[in-house]
């Protein structure tokens, strides 16, 4: 019955819930940045063999101008997730516990608009990504067609008696490099999907974890606790769609790659 007692073991209760959901939520913090830099790592891994395996394709043009790109566009991703989006995710889950601790203190609304940035970064980043290698993959795919096929040309023609033999055998060696290349592609995807797969399963439990307690605290606890862990739960939730996306723009600009030398073999 003495209220300032109630008060003091209330706060001790919301202080140590809010200590559980912030050990967890630091964890997958880190779990979600290793995922990137793994990713990132295998990804420049990856590149050089596969733009390798372009060359020997003919095309020349796509892999001189790809693997710049590819290079520089998977490190530009990984670093603003690392060094801007997670900060970002951080404040507004800070801001947000604040905002369910205090009465005095409003920061709910400005911890949404964190998430909503977050996200609308994260989406402008991936439609950028695969704008710029679509875009880069249509100009150079076509050249490289051309220049392989009147290089092809030139040496049935100017070259006596062996000229059709070495053109023919050339096509061989292309088709060849081009099976191996896209078993190196599929490879790559592969290795892509269960370096996320763990973390995924992971973020998806903890979030669904989160909206269920959530749930089944709201009739038996105060409403500050209910809000905390909803607001946890969403944070899971973009660190999830996070770890999601980077992995299907890495496997869509997997497959671009691939894309790029069939074409050039299709048009020959």
């Amino acid at each position: 019955k003495n209220k300032n007692v109630l008060q003091v073991t209330y706060f001790v209760e919301v202080l140590l819930i809010t200590g559980i959901v912030l050990t967890s939520f630091t964890k997958s913090l880190a779990l979600v940045k290793e995922t990137i830099e793994n990713l990132v790592g295998f990804s420049n891994s990856l590149i050089p063999i596969m733009i390798t395996l372009m060359l020997t394709t003919g095309a020349i043009t796509s892999a001189s101008i790809t693997q710049p790109i590819l290079l520089v566009l998977v490190n530009v991703i990984g670093n603003s997730i690392s060094y801007v989006i997670l900060p970002i995710i951080l404040m507004a889950t800070s801001l947000g516990i604040i905002s369910n601790l205090s009465e005095e203190i409003k920061t709910g609304k400005l911890a949404k608009f964190f998430h909503s940035s977050a996200i609308w970064i994260v989406g402008i980043v991936m439609t950028l990504f695969v704008a710029v290698l679509s875009l880069e993959g249509s100009l150079t795919q076509t050249v490289d067609g051309v220049s392989a096929k009147t290089a092809k040309a030139a040496v049935s023609t100017v070259i006596p008696v062996v000229g059709k033999i070495l053109g023919d055998a050339t096509d061989a060696v292309m088709g060849c490099a081009s099976i191996l290349k896209n078993a190196v592609g599929f490879v790559g995807v592969i290795i892509i999907a269960s370096i996320c797969l763990v973390p995924i399963v992971k973020l998806t439990v903890m979030m669904l974890l989160y909206y269920f307690a959530s749930a089944v605290s709201e009739p038996l606890a105060d409403v500050k606790v209910v809000n905390l862990l909803g607001t946890i739960a969403d944070t899971f939730k973009v660190l999830l769609a996070i770890v999601c996306c980077i992995a299907l723009v890495l496997i869509i600009g997997l497959t671009i790659v691939i894309k790029m030398s069939n074409a050039t073999l299709l048009y020959r």
